[in-house]
């Protein structure tokens, strides 16, 4: 399996976590909710995330309501669990977000 795709114990994911405030292990998934402050900035978002993970032909669940994105990742080829694709997918939505107006 590549490293990229290795399951994480729960202390790596917990630490993992430290670096990524605002994101969770919900249901299974690496999971943030941004806010906006109008719609169109969070649609756009969507097409910028969605262009991220074209590049690491990693995908997630995007949720898009009228001033808020979910984003929503695991690995489904490691059994739907987190690995470290999932972080490095969240790293780069991370450094896009407050581009986008997002908090």
């Amino acid at each position: 399996m590549d490293a990229q795709v290795d399951l994480l114990t729960d202390k790596e994911i917990e630490d993992r976590l430290a670096e990524l405030p605002g994101w969770s292990v919900t249901d299974g998934s690496l999971t943030r909710t941004y806010t906006f402050e109008r719609h169109l900035p969070a649609a756009a978002m969507v097409i910028h995330v969605a262009q991220i993970q074209e590049e690491l032909n990693h995908h997630s669940e995007l949720t898009l309501g009228y001033n808020t994105l979910t984003v929503a990742v695991n690995t489904h080829s490691a059994g739907h669990a987190v690995t470290a694709l999932d972080f490095t997918l969240a790293h780069r939505v991370e450094e896009i977000a407050t581009g986008h107006g997002a908090s």
